[in-house]
């Protein structure tokens, strides 16, 4: 069949619309899910009093502090934390050709939580609290965000050098993740055993990822950094194509393979630190959501890396919100229950295919 000089098959433009009427009924989801997360808790807030609140108009001064204070910012966080860790994930799979690949599964996300626990026990940039809550505030999160930077790239590099062996398979990848896992939790460990009392239940708090802890400030210090990286992931998004389709293919098609690799696991472990370094440990967003996306839409990076971003925000947000209501008035850190879902969603992506 031949098609006319600007003719644009009809099939086509049936596989690009399905794609984006699946990102634009995801957007949608999102904030939907948004509006509802801050009506539900421990204090119920109508949902038309949610929308005019959040749009401007006064409704209560008690609903006024209630959303913009505490609900508000803890969504908005679990939203950016989801996309964060999600297209992280998703390049991380791209680059490495790993279907493995994500910032817990690969020890990045430790490695991140070891950072941050030097800064704040070593260096002292966090005060030490005895109390449930708010057992740890972050007095200079720019250093401790550098430092888990700092450990992030480090456990980077060894997977980039890893990578570069020849005929590395996924399993070796899997199995150095696990390895530079218990490294970092024995670091973490060692660290805890020379702390006091209060420290070692602020650090063990403090691992337990929650979206709670960010405030405005450190809600837009980590907004930026995940856009900044998602945008940087979505000009490259041909060359994660070209990429998936093997180095040699990728190198005849003119992309310089190992710039793209090395930047994009910077780029990854930029996003894993910042959300480590405020959030604790957050485990299996980056790794269940890509997949879930792909087998919806395919492997076609232009629609997978912001349909991840999308799925992280949703997922993320929607245990949170369980999080806070299933044994209210308790709240659960949101990773205990990313952990209870991911790992038996995970397996059911096994199970039902002999791809990931």
């Amino acid at each position: 069949m031949h098609f006319a000089d600007g003719e644009v098959p009809g099939e086509y433009l049936g596989y690009v619309h399905k794609k984006v009427l699946w990102l634009a009924g995801g957007m949608g989801v999102l904030l939907i899910l948004l509006v509802y997360s801050i009506s539900v808790g421990a204090v119920a807030i109508p949902l038309t009093d949610v929308f005019m609140t959040i749009t401007g108009q006064n409704v209560s001064h008690k609903w006024d502090a209630i959303i913009w204070n505490i609900r508000l910012p803890q969504a908005l966080a679990a939203i950016v934390a989801g996309c964060g860790l999600a297209v992280a994930g998703v390049t991380m799979q791209s680059i490495l050709r790993n279907p493995l690949g994500s910032p817990f599964t690969l020890g990045i996300s430790n490695a991140g939580a070891f950072g941050a626990a030097v800064s704040v026990i070593v260096l002292g940039t966090g005060t030490m609290q005895s109390r449930v809550a708010d057992a740890v505030t972050i007095n200079n999160p720019y250093i401790t965000t550098m430092m888990a930077f700092l450990f992030c790239l480090l456990a980077t590099a060894v997977i980039l050098l890893i990578s570069r062996i020849r005929n590395a398979s996924p399993e070796v990848m899997v199995l150095a993740g696990v390895a530079l896992s218990s490294l970092f939790t024995a670091g973490t460990m060692f660290l805890q055993y020379f702390s006091n009392d209060a420290q070692l239940a602020a650090v063990v708090f403090w691992t337990f990822g929650d979206v709670g802890r960010a405030n405005w400030p450190e809600l837009a210090f980590m907004s930026l950094i995940v856009a900044a990286a998602t945008v940087y992931f979505v000009v490259n998004r041909w060359n994660y194509n070209a990429i998936d389709a093997g180095d040699e293919t990728a190198k005849s098609l003119g992309v310089n393979v190992e710039r793209v690799r090395l930047f994009g696991m910077v780029a990854s472990a930029l996003v894993t630190a910042v959300i480590v370094s405020f959030l604790g440990v957050i485990g299996f967003v980056g790794l269940v959501c890509p997949h879930m996306v792909r087998r919806i839409i395919g492997d076609d990076q232009r629609y997978l890396v912001p349909g991840s971003c999308i799925m992280g925000g949703i997922l993320l947000l929607a245990s949170d919100t369980v999080a806070r209501v299933i044994i209210a008035p308790y709240v659960l850190p949101v990773a205990v229950l990313t952990a209870f879902m991911g790992a038996p969603i995970f397996i059911y992506l096994l199970l039902r295919g002999n791809r990931i």
